[in-house]
C-alpha cells in the first residue's frame, strides 16, 4: 500500500458581503478494496452556522453546509490521509485475460440489467447535460471498436488515440465547453478529455463512469516537490462482467495505478464538483483553488 497525504483549499473572495451561503462539498476520499481512508478533516471559514453529511445516489459522501452571517471570504480546506493498494486489475493482469468482444460486453449489460452490477453499469449508457450524445465522439470510437474486438484492447486503443490526438491546453476550455467543441478543437483538459471518452464508449452503449480525485505528480529530477501546484485530476471507469470497472485515464495515456487516489464518481463532471453551492450578494468573486499530493515514505 502506498500512503499520501492530501490538501485541497478552496478559496472565494467576495468584492460585496455574501449574506447567506448554502454549499455542497464532495471532499471525501471514497473507501474502495483498494483505498483506505485513515484521517480526514474539512475546515470551512467562517465556521458553518448547519453542517451534516450523507450519501448521494453513487455513494460519494457530500457535506452540506450553509453560513447564515455576513462574509466576505469563504475557505474550505480538506486534509486526509489514503493509502492506496492495487487495483483488482492491472495492466498486465487485464492484457493476460480471456478476450470478450465488446459487443458482448454491451449485450450482457443489457440483457441483465437486474443483475446489481448491470444496474449500476446501465445507469451510465445514458446520455446526461454535459455528455450528450455526439455522432462524432460515436464514429472516433468506432475506429477502435472494430466488429469482434476485444472489449479491454479497444477501450486501452482508446485511451492512447485520445491521449495522441488531442492536446493537454490550460485554458482553452471552460466547465460549458460541449463535447463536440472539444473534438472539433482538439485540445482541452482532463475533465473535457473524460467527457470525450465517456462520449465515445455511451456511444456504443458501453458502460462509462465519471472519475474524480488526486494523481501524484513527480517534481523534475532534483527539483524539490513544492505545495499547492498539484491539481484535482479526472479519469474514466468503464465496465465489462468480465473486469468490472477498470480505470483509463486519457490525459495521461494511462491504466490508473497506486498514484491515483479516488475522491467521487458519478455520470458526469456535474456529480464530482468538489464544491457548489448558491449565495445571496456577493457581487463578484475570485476563486483560488490549491491541492498538493504528498507521499509518505
Amino acid at each position: 500500500m502506498d500512503r499520501y497525504t492530501v490538501e485541497h483549499q478552496t478559496r472565494y473572495a467576495y468584492t460585496a458581503p455574501v449574506s447567506q451561503s448554502w454549499q455542497l462539498a464532495r471532499l471525501t476520499p471514497r473507501t474502495l478494496p483498494w483505498q483506505r481512508l485513515i484521517s480526514h478533516t474539512l475546515h470551512i471559514e467562517p465556521a458553518p452556522n448547519e453542517r451534516r453529511e450523507e450519501r448521494d445516489s453513487f455513494g460519494n459522501t457530500v457535506t452540506h453546509f450553509g453560513l447564515h452571517g455576513s462574509h466576505r471570504l469563504l475557505r474550505v480546506r480538506m486534509e486526509c490521509m489514503v493509502e492506496v493498494g492495487a487495483r483488482p486489475f492491472e495492466a498486465a493482469a487485464l492484457a493476460a485475460a480471456e478476450p470478450m468482444a465488446w459487443e458482448r460486453v454491451r449485450d450482457l449489460v443489457r440483457r441483465d440489467p437486474a443483475h446489481e452490477d448491470h444496474l449500476l453499469a446501465a445507469r451510465v449508457c445514458e446520455p446526461t447535460a454535459l455528455v450528450p450524445l455526439s455522432e462524432d465522439a460515436r464514429l472516433y470510437a468506432a475506429q477502435s471498436f472494430t466488429p469482434g474486438r476485444d472489449w479491454f484492447d479497444a477501450a486501452r486503443e482508446l485511451t492512447a488515440r485520445i491521449h495522441a490526438d488531442f492536446d493537454f491546453e490550460p485554458g482553452a476550455t471552460t466547465v460549458s465547453t460541449s463535447v463536440d467543441e472539444v473534438f472539433h478543437q482538439r485540445r482541452g483538459v482532463c475533465q473535457d478529455f473524460a467527457h470525450l471518452m465517456l462520449a465515445c464508449l455511451r456511444g456504443l452503449n458501453l458502460p462509462a463512469r465519471y472519475v474524480s480525485g488526486y494523481l501524484l505528480t513527480e517534481p523534475p529530477p532534483g527539483a524539490p516537490r513544492l505545495l499547492g501546484v498539484d491539481a484535482s485530476h479526472a479519469w474514466v471507469a468503464a465496465y465489462s462482467p468480465q473486469h468490472g470497472w477498470v480505470e483509463f485515464d486519457p490525459t495521461n495515456d494511462q491504466i490508473a495505478d497506486q498514484r491515483y487516489i479516488t475522491l467521487a464518481w458519478g455520470a458526469d463532471f456535474a456529480d464530482v464538483v468538489p464544491l457548489r453551492g448558491v449565495i445571496l450578494g456577493g457581487g463578484d468573486q475570485r476563486m483560488d483553488v490549491e491541492v498538493s499530493v504528498i507521499p509518505i515514505a
